[in-house]
C-alpha cells in the first residue's frame, strides 16, 4: 500500500502533463472535431502508467540519475507521438512533429508551474494551475489561428521528416534549457524564465514563418495555375481556328456533294451525310467550346486554377477528361484549400489509374445546388479493388508505398461532419463521390 502511495504523486503529474499535451495538440492541428478525439483520450491513459513504472526502475539504477529526466521524457514523447498517430490518423512524421510542437507548450508552463508552486503542499494548487494555464494558453493559440500556420506546415513539406526532426531538435533544446533552471541563483530566476518564454515565443513564431512561406509558396503555384489556365484558353482558341479553317476550306466541295444527292433524289443519303457532318463538327469544335463553357461556371478561383493545371496534365498524358460544371459554382462548405487538396487527390489517383487502361479517360462533375455542392470523379478501371484497404497509408494497387492520399483525403474530411465521401466499384468504372452540406 505503501508503494503505490508512493506512486500515485508521480502518476498524477504525468497524467497532467499529458492533459496538458492533448490541449495543446488540439491547438496545434486547429481540430474541429474535437470531441471525435476526446473519445480516443482512455488509451493515451497507458502513457503516463508506463512513465510511472519506467520512473521506477530507472531510479534503481544510480548511474542513470543525471539523465533520467530525458530518458522519460523521450519515452512519453514516442508513446504520445503512437497515440496521435493512431487518433489523427497521421503519419508517423506528421505525429512525430506534431507532438514534438505541442511538447515545446507543454514543457514551458510546467516549469513555470513547478517556480510558481515549488513544495508538496501545494501540489494540488500546482496541478490545478498548470491546466488552466494549458487550457487558456490552447485557446488563446485557436483563437490566433495558430494550428492554420502549423497544418500547412505539417501537410504540405514535401519531406515531412525534416520538419519533425527540426520540432524535435527545438522541443529538446526547450527540454533542457527549462531543466538547467535548477541551477540557476534564485534572484536570477525570473530573468531565467521571461528568457525561456521569450525562447518558446520565437519557436512558435518560427513555426508560424515557415508554414506563411509554404501558403506564399502555395499562392505562387496559383498564379502559375492561372498562367496555364491562359495557355489551355489559347490552345483551345488555336484548335477551333484551325478546325473552321478546314471546314471552310471543304466547305464548297461539302456542297458541291450534298448539291448533287439533293439532286438525284437521295434524301436518305442526304440526311445520313448531313448527320455525320454535324457529328463531325461537334466533335471536332464541340469539346474544346463545351470546356471553356464549363470551366467558365467555377467562380472559386482556387478551384479553377487546379483543375485546369490538372486538363492540361491530362491532356499531355493522352488522357480524355470530360468536365460538367452545370450551374455556377459560388462557393463550397468548407475549407477552400481544404476542397483543393481534395479534388487534387481525387483527380490524381484518377489520372493514375486511367493510365493503365487502354482508352485511358477521367470524368469530373461539380454540381452546385440548394447549398449542397456535388463532386464526382470516375475513372475505368479493370481490376479487382478491396474497399477496405484502399483508405490505408501508402495502399496501391501498384504495390505498397505507392498510395497518392487517400488516408490524407479521409483525414481532412474527418474535419468536415458536412461532408460525405462514398466510393463505389462496378462494371470497371471506379467512382468517387463527395457532398459537402450548407452554406460557406
Amino acid at each position: 500500500m505503501s508503494f503505490l502511495y508512493e506512486l500515485l504523486p508521480g502518476f498524477l503529474d504525468t497524467l497532467t502533463g499529458h492533459l496538458a499535451l492533448t490541449a495543446y495538440l488540439l491547438a496545434v492541428t486547429d481540430e474541429r472535431a474535437v470531441w471525435r478525439r476526446l473519445k480516443k483520450l482512455p488509451a493515451l491513459l497507458l502513457s503516463p502508467v508506463i512513465a510511472t513504472l519506467l520512473a521506477v526502475g530507472l531510479s534503481a539504477v544510480p548511474e542513470l540519475l543525471p539523465v533520467q529526466y530525458f530518458i522519460l521524457s523521450l519515452a512519453v514523447l514516442f508513446m504520445c507521438t503512437l497515440w496521435v498517430r493512431w487518433a489523427w490518423r497521421f503519419d508517423f512524421w506528421q505525429a512525430f512533429a506534431a507532438t514534438c510542437m505541442a511538447g515545446v507548450f507543454q514543457v514551458a508552463d510546467a516549469t513555470l508551474t513547478i517556480w510558481l508552486f515549488d513544495g508538496d503542499t501545494q501540489f494540488a494548487a500546482a496541478v490545478v494551475l498548470h491546466l488552466a494555464v494549458s487550457i487558456s494558453v490552447a485557446l488563446l493559440l485557436y483563437r490566433l489561428r495558430f494550428g492554420k500556420w502549423f497544418r500547412l506546415l505539417l501537410d504540405g513539406e514535401a519531406a515531412p521528416w525534416r520538419t519533425a526532426l527540426l520540432l524535435f531538435a527545438l522541443e529538446a533544446a526547450t527540454e533542457v534549457f527549462l531543466r538547467l533552471g535548477s541551477g540557476v541563483q534564485p534572484r536570477y530566476l525570473p530573468f531565467y524564465y521571461l528568457l525561456a518564454a521569450v525562447m518558446v515565443v520565437l519557436m512558435a513564431a518560427l513555426a508560424v514563418h515557415l508554414g506563411q512561406r509554404f501558403d506564399t509558396a502555395r499562392i505562387m503555384q496559383a498564379q502559375r495555375d492561372m498562367i496555364a489556365q491562359q495557355r489551355l484558353y489559347e490552345q483551345d482558341l488555336e484548335l477551333i481556328r484551325q478546325d473552321v479553317r478546314s471546314f471552310r476550306h471543304d466547305y464548297k466541295n461539302l456542297l458541291a456533294g450534298l448539291s448533287q444527292q439533293a439532286g438525284a433524289g437521295e434524301l436518305e443519303q442526304l440526311r445520313r451525310t448531313l448527320s455525320e457532318l454535324d457529328a463531325g463538327f461537334d466533335q471536332r469544335l464541340g469539346k474544346q467550346i463545351q470546356t471553356s463553357i464549363q470551366i467558365g461556371n467555377l467562380h472559386i478561383p482556387e478551384v479553377r486554377s487546379l483543375l485546369l493545371s490538372k486538363l492540361t496534365a491530362m491532356r499531355e498524358a493522352g488522357v480524355e477528361c470530360r468536365l460538367e460544371v452545370l450551374y455556377p459554382v459560388e462557393a463550397v462548405a468548407m475549407d477552400v484549400w481544404d476542397f483543393v487538396r481534395c479534388l487534387g487527390v481525387l483527380v490524381d489517383n484518377a489520372m493514375e489509374a486511367a493510365l493503365d487502361t487502354r482508352q485511358p479517360w477521367v470524368e469530373i462533375v461539380l454540381l452546385a445546388q440548394d447549398r449542397r455542392v456535388f463532386l464526382r470523379v470516375s475513372n475505368p478501371y479493370t481490376n479487382s479493388i478491396d474497399p477496405g484497404k484502399i483508405w490505408n497509408e501508402g495502399w496501391s494497387t501498384k504495390g505498397p508505398g505507392r498510395g497518392v492520399g487517400l488516408s490524407g483525403y479521409q483525414r481532412i474530411l474527418e474535419g468536415y461532419p458536412n461532408a460525405s465521401p462514398c466510393t463505389s466499384w462496378e462494371n470497371g468504372v471506379f467512382v468517387q463521390e463527395l457532398t459537402v452540406e450548407g452554406r460557406p
